[in-house]
């Protein structure tokens, strides 16, 4: 059925190994960014705002930090996670979700941004936040030995002075 995920979005989330056709847990809400990362299934229960870490044994989702946004992006770096999180649509995306309770409860806010999570802690000690216009992150990456990254916007002339692309034949 076409969205029918949307009629589920509180707990019709699940998580399938696909090697097994086998589902290992289920009743998440909007599940993201399952990962594998020191033999631990990590993952994002994104309509409850939690990241956190499936037992695979009791095939449970074990919630671990409160990320204060929409929240899609895993990666990790040593022993730290990298979330990305997003600000709050001007829709109904957290209407009837347990996200929204959750904000509430700790009267936060949503915010456009990255969360690091220590590993060993659970503490999230570094965050940035974006501002202006960008209000939504799909994904997260670490770019290894990069020293000096930024964002080219292509609305501006600076899109000119950074791309180039090679001539035929070269």
């Amino acid at each position: 059925m076409t969205d029918g995920w949307r009629d589920r979005r509180r707990d019709g989330g699940i998580v399938i190994d696909i090697e097994s056709n086998e589902i290992v847990c289920e009743g998440l809400s909007m599940p993201h960014s399952p990962r594998w990362h020191q033999d631990t299934l990590w993952l994002i229960n994104s309509g409850t705002g939690f990241f956190g870490r499936v037992d695979l044994d009791k095939r449970e989702f074990e919630p671990l930090v409160f990320l204060p946004g929409y929240a899609r992006g895993l990666t990790f770096l040593g022993g730290a996670a990298i979330v990305g999180l997003s600000d709050r649509r001007e829709n109904r995306t957290f209407q009837d979700l347990e996200l929204e309770e959750n904000l509430k409860q700790r009267d936060a806010e949503t915010r456009c941004g990255l969360l690091v999570v220590d590993l060993s802690t659970f503490d999230a000690p570094h965050w940035l936040r974006f501002g202006g216009i960008v209000k939504e992150l799909y994904d997260v990456g670490v770019l290894a030995g990069v020293v000096r990254p930024m964002a080219v916007g292509f609305r501006t002339d600076e899109v000119r002075r950074y791309l180039s692309f090679p001539e035929e034949g070269t």
